[in-house]
């Protein structure tokens, strides 16, 4: 069955990095655009990254570009979002997802149809 995995969360101080991974079994990697999201308490689910199925373009919103990267590893069935200069208000769950092979490659919450349980990360001095 299709599964995502998403781990390398934790504590960090501000202006710290993560480098968060996640883990995809059950579906052929390649064929599908994978998107990173999050949500902290209270809050509505974010976009923050896509990365498209074969080109291997990538997307980002304002909100994250310049501090956001993601990647990834179609031998290996995995696909990474580093975070840099992190700050209190990133703390939140972190989540990946597979997209849709059609759709464009955009951080629509609703255009992806499986998810992980997510990666808690907290930003704390």
């Amino acid at each position: 069955q299709v599964q995502l995995v998403e781990s390398g969360g934790g504590l960090v101080q501000p202006g710290g990095s993560l480098r968060l991974s996640c883990a995809t079994s059950g579906f052929t990697l390649e064929d599908y655009a994978i998107g990173w999201f999050r949500q902290a308490p209270g809050k509505a689910r974010e976009g923050l990254a896509c990365i498209s199925s074969s080109a291997g373009s990538t997307y980002y919103p304002e909100s994250a570009e310049g501090r956001f990267f993601i990647s990834r590893d179609n031998i290996k069935k995995m696909v990474y979002l580093q975070v840099d200069s992190l700050k209190p208000e990133d703390t939140a769950v972190y989540f990946c997802a597979r997209g849709d092979p059609i759709r464009p490659c955009l951080v629509v919450p609703d255009w992806y149809d499986y998810w992980g349980r997510g990666t808690q990360v907290t930003v704390s001095s």
